[in-house]
């Protein structure tokens, strides 16, 4: 699980969640006139709002923030473990709001004044909070601008140790290496003595110089592509190199991948377990 994929939202989820916790051990009813020494149960001891309210609630807070939190989708019943979550989010504030309406419940229908004075106590007051606040930022996440935003930013400076066998060279495109000032390959002309048909002091042609460097993918040639660390500003697909539409992986804000190659507008990147595949959309990338 990547934390840095979560978002703002998914923090108040998890605040939201906290609170409905802190909740369910506080009293869920209130009677006029009872002396302090009256015990009053709380959510743990009735059996329609821990289950209703309380523990629906805290496990829809849980799905929602896993599935932000893993690489591809899962899915419960043909159902994505995101929208089971806000179901079961929506449940609990639904069950919260009619335990404020009647908090007396069933003891109504046992004659008049039975009711007398019973209230929804300070826990069932918290939990429909909570349950509201829970269920408005699961919905309202993709939506509002300010809530998709990441919940951890990517670091501005980072030294990552290179996941590929050692510390890459100067010129390798990791972050904060020097870039090379030529082509790799490339070397000066030395001048020479003058040969048939050619001026005193020519420069004589290298071996390395007799042939040139075969073109890269995409028409542009080998040596104009450095490979470079970059970051993604949102998570993004990474697609297979033999063009299949199903991605391999996913790649997430706040780490580094290894740009290895330019596929025509995209990049063929390298993640941390070795697996290569496509990036098509590198608008906003940030490179190291």
């Amino acid at each position: 699980m990547n934390i840095r994929s979560l978002t703002r939202g998914d923090g108040v989820v998890i605040g939201a969640a906290v609170l409905l916790f802190i909740a369910s051990f506080l009293d869920i009813y209130s009677i006029d006139g009872a002396p302090d020494s009256v015990s009053l149960p709380n959510s743990w001891e009735s059996g329609p709002i821990l289950m209703g309210v309380v523990l629906a609630g805290i496990i829809g807070a849980a799905l929602i923030v896993v599935s932000r939190g893993l690489p591809e989708q899962r899915k419960i019943a043909g159902i994505d473990l995101g929208q089971f979550g806000i179901a079961a989010s929506v449940l609990a504030a639904w069950s919260a709001l009619g335990n404020i309406f009647d908090p007396a419940s069933g003891f109504n229908n046992l004659g008049s004044g039975n009711d007398s004075g019973f209230g929804a106590g300070t826990g069932l007051i918290l939990s429909l909070v909570a349950t509201l606040v829970m269920a408005a930022a699961a919905i309202a996440t993709p939506l509002v601008p300010a809530l998709k935003a990441p919940l951890v930013g990517a670091p501005k400076a980072p030294q990552p140790v290179s996941p590929y066998g050692g510390q890459p060279q100067g010129g390798y495109g990791y972050p904060g290496a020097q870039q090379p000032a030529q082509p790799y390959g490339a070397q000066l002309a030395q001048p020479g003595p003058a040969g048939p048909g050619q001026p005193y002091g020519g420069a004589q042609p290298q071996p390395q110089q007799a042939a040139a460097p075969a073109p890269a993918q995409g028409g542009q040639p080998a040596g104009d592509f450095s490979p470079f660390w970059f970051a993604v500003p949102v998570p993004r697909p990474l697609y297979g190199e033999d063009g299949s539409p199903t991605p391999i992986a996913e790649l997430a804000p706040g780490t580094w991948y290894l740009a290895v190659e330019q596929r025509g507008p995209g990049l063929v990147a390298q993640t941390q377990d070795g697996r290569r595949g496509v990036l098509q959309d590198t608008t906003g990338i940030q490179r190291g």
